[in-house]
């Protein structure tokens, strides 16, 4: 008898143990930060175990997000300054971390599967948190739809990069990439506590602009190019037989799994009468980010198990709350049911990432948070 939920089937752990971490590219200011980051693993106790750090990293990334998040529900309020000084400087903890958690795992020998997928795992969710960092800081809820396209732009980048390493079997980085738009991020929110988040709503000379717009403006067109990029690769083929994914899968079948949770957050986002989107900002983007967390932990364990994609999944309980409530005219408050789709969604995610990282445990006899080798986490 065992104490988790089986996710994951013998051929998908025979895979995972086999599973080598593979990628290529490196972007512009990795390697000047890759000396900061030799230095600061050498500092960390040999007894500290990889997946611990990542945590540790992501706790500072998300505690003052939530701050934030509690003073600016609709993203339209001006966040206290002091907050924004703490995310920004969570944000450059976690990247800090996030960097090192690797170089610990081959500095003690205690390399695995799970370790790359927990990173992975947290990364995913960070993401989310990161949006909401510059969202708040730039009082993006002013611009309702430059908001929707910000948000769920980025969320869909990060989960093309990952249907990318899904057909092609390596995590590709270009030459601007995830670190140069955490330091952005970083000083972005930095600048906002110091300075205050009002220098974002001056108004550019000659352009006629708010800063904090063309910021969003700029932000999108690189998601558009970065996406096409990644879509470009997608379509080249993939490494399994006849160009398909790792799986032996369509390269276009992940398609559908973003592609419904886009939709459905597009649809209910148009179609509410309460306007739900822009008086429950935060919780909206919340419940729908935990959505693409999961559907992104999906996909990297589809790529590190060489296993297909399951379409049906209990996280489309959440925003098919909401999608039916619409469609039959409300027939509860749309905040009540967006704040139990969010509870729902949350529950879900958590209980999803904790079975699979115990059965992965188990079945490789290693701990998640501890280097020695037993059973118990």
């Amino acid at each position: 008898m065992t104490l988790y939920s089986e996710y994951l089937g013998k051929s998908q752990l025979k895979s995972l143990r086999s599973h080598k971490y593979s990628s290529k590219g490196v972007s512009v200011i990795e390697p000047l930060l890759q000396i900061f980051w030799r230095w600061l693993v050498e500092q960390v106790p040999l007894w500290w175990a990889p997946n611990a750090i990542t945590l540790v990293g992501l706790a500072f990334n998300v505690i003052p997000c939530m701050f934030l998040v509690v003073a600016c529900p609709t993203i339209t309020e001006e966040p206290p300054r002091l907050v924004l000084v703490a995310a920004g400087l969570g944000l450059f903890i976690y990247q800090a971390l996030d960097a090192i958690d690797g170089k610990q795992a081959r500095r003690t020998g205690s390399s695995s599967p799970l370790g790359e997928l927990f990173d992975h795992g947290c990364d995913s969710f960070s993401m989310v948190v990161i949006s909401l960092d510059i969202a708040i800081c730039l009082q993006m809820g002013d611009y309702p739809d430059l908001l929707f396209i910000f948000i769920f732009g980025g969320a869909f980048l990060f989960y093309n990069a990952h249907w990318e390493t899904y057909v092609t079997g390596a995590l590709r980085f270009g030459f601007i990439d995830v670190t140069e738009s955490q330091l952005s991020c970083i000083l972005l929110c930095l600048v906002g506590g110091i300075v205050g988040p009002g220098i974002w709503g001056w108004i550019v000379p000659y352009i006629g602009l708010e800063f904090r717009v063309i910021i969003m403006l700029f932000s999108i067109v690189n998601m558009v190019i970065a996406s096409a990029v990644n879509m470009s690769i997608i379509f080249e083929g993939g490494s399994g037989k006849n160009g398909s994914t790792v799986a032996g899968t369509s390269v276009i079948s992940p398609a559908m799994h973003i592609g419904v949770i886009l939709l459905l957050a597009l649809i209910i986002f148009k179609k509410s009468p309460s306007m739900i989107f822009t008086d429950h900002t935060c919780v909206y983007l919340l419940t729908f980010g935990m959505c693409f967390s999961k559907v992104t932990n999906k996909i990297v364990i589809g790529h590190m198990c060489k296993s297909p994609l399951n379409f049906l999944d209990s996280m489309h309980v959440g925003p098919a709350m909401l999608f039916l409530n619409q469609y039959f005219n409300c027939v509860f408050p749309e905040y009540i049911v967006l704040y139990c789709a969010l509870i729902w969604c949350t529950v879900d995610l958590v209980y999803f990432c904790t079975m699979v990282c115990l059965q992965i445990s188990y079945y490789l006899n290693i701990s998640v948070f501890s280097i020695s080798k037993n059973r118990n986490l």
